[in-house]
């Protein structure tokens, strides 16, 4: 890991739609420069969660297996950091603090384990506490079965609603005909826990004997994006389609968002999953994108840093590498653009208590975007 005594800078921009030009896909793309992004931490390969400490510090998943402390321009690795499952979309995923963390030190992890029985992993959750840059008080709280071998769709986004309850996201693990529609199997699905690990008393499912009483919603393909609307306090989540039909989805307690009996993708040879994209007793999405943008890290912008900005939802895509800024009227998209085309694959975003805005772009770091 290099340490970042340098600064770069990529110039970027956000602008009115009355200024910008539209792709052949049809997304806005702004001419005006009107924000730098800096380069803050580089050198890292797959940047896939960021945590805000209260210090200034930001602790950095890797998804090979390290996570980092970011403070004053130098990198720190964490050590005794839990051994991590890595196999292809598998590893070290997202970091979160708890919403009282100045109080308790408590630091939440999502990854992928070998643990427990059986060939190969699946996406497990703890929670530990940072001691002279060391994980200590390790405790798991929730671990998914089976294990298995295949290295696709782990999920797993981390996110504190403004009640206490820890939701997290987990794929289908590529097993689409058995997992997503099935609440007693792991897979496919939104949960809730205390931030202890034990199980509400009021989730839909708790009063189930053969569910998975941790489940909040099912019926999803393998979600990385999850944060809690600002004003309405619902939750939001995008997931990846297959070929097309990646969804942005309102979760509510018990419903079925349908992956794989309905969905707007296609197999990845062209042929047809399904001929439904709606049926009775299945939520709909907010919006969907084909072709698919593989998106992942998900955050509103509520910051007076970026005035023309708020409210707006941001996404990353991996597979067309750019920043989406999407504006939203009654929970519709209305406008979309652009952001740091062509920089990288984005696997995340987050606004971060000092109002800035934080990217992750693999194979390059973390930039920051400064209104110029």
């Amino acid at each position: 890991m290099k340490k970042s005594a340098f600064v770069l800078y990529f110039f970027v921009v956000m602008l009115t739609s009355s200024c910008a030009q539209k792709s052949d896909s049809g997304i806005n793309i702004p001419e005006k420069i009107d924000f730098t992004a800096k380069l803050i931490v580089d050198g890292i390969q797959n940047p896939w969660g960021m945590a805000f400490l209260p210090n200034g510090g930001i602790l950095i998943t890797e998804k090979a297996g390290e996570v980092l402390l970011y403070k004053n321009g130098r990198t720190t690795k964490i050590l005794n950091v839990p051994e991590v499952y890595v196999r292809g979309q598998g590893g070290l995923l997202d970091i979160e603090l708890h919403p009282n963390y100045s109080e308790n030190g408590w630091v939440y992890l999502s990854y992928s384990s070998s643990s427990g029985s059986g060939k190969g992993g699946n996406t497990t959750i703890i929670r530990a506490k940072l001691d002279n840059n060391s994980l200590v008080e390790k405790q798991v709280l929730y671990k998914a079965t089976p294990n298995t071998t295949k290295g696709q769709h782990f999920g797993s986004r981390l996110e504190f609603d403004n009640q206490g309850y820890l939701y997290f996201s987990f794929g289908d693990r590529g097993n689409r005909d058995v997992n997503p529609q099935n609440i007693a199997k792991d897979g496919g699905k939104i949960y809730r826990i205390h931030d202890d690990g034990t199980i509400p008393k009021d989730n839909p499912f708790v009063n189930d004997t053969k569910a998975k009483t941790a489940i909040y919603s099912y019926g999803h393909r393998n979600p990385q994006g999850l944060v809690m609307h600002p004003e309405t306090g619902q939750l939001w989540e995008h997931e990846h389609g297959p070929r097309g039909g990646d969804e942005i989805n309102i979760i509510e307690k018990g419903k079925n968002y349908g992956w794989p009996v309905i969905t707007y993708g296609i197999n990845y040879s062209g042929t047809k999953i399904t001929s439904e994209t709606s049926k009775s007793g299945m939520e709909q999405p907010v919006h969907q994108w084909t072709p698919s943008i593989a998106p992942s890290g998900m955050a509103f912008v509520t910051s007076d840093k970026y005035p023309n900005w708020k409210g707006n939802l941001l996404v990353g895509s991996l597979a067309f590498q750019y920043l989406e800024r999407m504006v939203l009227e009654n929970n519709k998209v209305v406008y979309r653009e652009k952001l740091l085309n062509g920089m990288g694959r984005v696997r995340n975003v987050r606004q971060a208590p000092d109002g800035y805005i934080y990217v992750g772009i693999e194979g390059k770091g973390i930039v920051r975007l400064e209104p110029n």
